[in-house]
């Protein structure tokens, strides 16, 4: 469950309990396994949910759409420990989100002349789910989630505040997942999406698809974001997963949703959407059946989505329309090096460091620096790759960043220094978040502890 502060709003009530308990359900689990359920239903249902009720709540009570599918999420961890799990979790959660939605507006002066809307909205779709899409004009995008992702990213807010309110609302991120996402605090984010709500409730922002230029404006918010939440995805900043593949999905859905829409249909969107298609294309093998991470050079690549990246290609190819080059561009032409070659050992890594030396230009962070050193490292040695990195500007925000000493641990084994080997993949796997990586940084401190012996 997901919670970044106190609560604007109450969402208690008294339905009846068989108005939200399930007809049919599967044998009763264990609390344990209802919460990890709910955890994923969370994951893959809230942003909807959020988004389909902040269109009939509107956008001044989006903390409110937040708190009923809070409370829908948490009475299934009430009540389907003895009621068991409904052969349909997601709609269950749905149904019920949408009966405490009726509640809400029956109690509240504020939604007076919305009550018959919202009834009648909850009546059709519990019948017809597609009656939600009528009256789109057809070149609107058709998904409530693009429609709160440009009202997170409007101009009022301060970039970093709307991809965190964005990762929030629509991706289900905790306060600290975010912290990790920006290096930054956990309080530090609470007070942003704390900021953030009260801005968009104070200056009424509407719920609508923005057109022309002001479209154009939110777009590099929107895409950081949608690469912020692959990336989570991709490589989870924590939990027993390594890999989060409806993360994935779902940021590779939008983004597809995005680059259907007429406006949305440029060169970086392309790009960004390249990139996700060759990543997405690697991760059946990023991790084996126990769910220990694999590195790239040991993966099967028989086993790569070779259909993901067709498609990658193809947008890899409209990206190059028009003149400007941006560090999606760039990151997804190093991906591409990497779905492009046959086996490891045939990688272009001249070209890999040649494009990361044109992405340091446009992004001087500390971490695109640190994956700069790893391509230096592949072309001209590890003792070039350690200077790479004492030279990165502002290294010291990765010090608590476990891949940092992950990747010094491997320069200083291949250069035959074991003994300080160990020491880096030790404080990698202090800082690691998930139990593969430490399971990982493990077996390779031992193994050179061993060599050092």
């Amino acid at each position: 469950m997901r919670d970044d502060g106190a609560r604007g709003h109450a969402v208690g009530g008294t339905r009846r309990l068989n108005s939200i308990v399930p007809a049919e359900s599967e044998l009763t689990p264990g609390p344990g396994e209802v919460s990890r359920l709910t955890e994923r239903l969370f994951r893959e249902e809230a942003g909807k949910l959020v988004a389909t009720l902040t269109r009939h709540f509107g956008v001044e009570h989006l903390q409110l759409a937040e708190d009923v599918v809070q409370e829908a999420l948490a009475r299934a961890l009430r009540l389907w420990p003895f009621y068991g799990v409904p052969n349909n979790p997601a709609a269950w959660l749905t149904q019920a989100a949408k009966n405490l939605a009726l509640d809400v507006i029956r109690r509240q002066k504020t939604f007076t002349g919305k009550e018959a809307a919202i009834a009648a909205w909850i009546e059709q779709a519990t019948h017809d789910p597609a009656a939600a899409e009528t009256g789109l004009d057809k070149n609107e995008i058709r998904d409530d989630r693009l429609r709160l992702l440009f009202v997170c990213c409007h101009p009022h807010l301060a970039q970093e505040a709307q991809v965190a309110l964005a990762l929030k609302t629509l991706g289900g991120f905790s306060t600290l997942e975010i912290s990790k996402a920006f290096l930054s605090t956990e309080a530090s984010i609470a007070k942003r999406l704390t900021r953030a709500k009260q801005r968009l409730r104070a200056d009424g922002i509407p719920f609508e698809i923005p057109i022309g230029a002001e479209l154009s404006v939110r777009l590099d918010a929107v895409l950081q974001t949608l690469y912020l939440l692959f990336n989570e995805g991709y490589k989870a900043s924590g939990g027993e997963r390594l890999v989060r593949e409806e993360l994935c999905l779902e940021a590779i859905r939008m983004m597809t949703f995005l680059v259907e829409h007429p406006t949305g249909n440029q060169p970086p969107v392309h790009a960004l959407l390249a990139l996700m298609l060759f990543n997405a294309a690697r991760l059946k093998t990023r991790s084996d059946a126990e769910g220990n991470l694999v590195r790239l050079e040991a993966q099967d690549r028989a086993k790569w989505n070779h259909e993901l990246i067709s498609r990658g290609m193809t947008h890899l190819s409209r990206s190059a329309d028009g003149h400007d080059l941006s560090e999606y561009h760039l990151q997804a032409g190093i991906a591409a090096c990497h779905c492009a070659a046959g086996d490891y050992p045939s990688t272009d890594w001249p070209q890999i460091l040649a494009l990361y030396d044109r992405l340091v230009h446009l992004d001087d962070s500390p971490v695109v620096a640190l994956n700069r050193a790893i391509a230096v490292a592949n072309v001209h040695g590890p003792a070039a790759g350690m200077e790479a990195v004492n030279a990165i500007r502002d290294r010291n925000k990765l010090e608590t960043y476990h891949l940092l000493h992950a990747v010094l641990g491997d320069f200083e084994e291949r250069l035959g220094r074991n003994l300080s080997a160990a020491k880096s993949f030790r404080r990698a796997e202090d800082l690691a978040h998930t139990k593969s990586e430490r399971a990982f940084l493990e077996k390779r401190r031992r193994h050179c502890e061993a060599e050092a012996s």
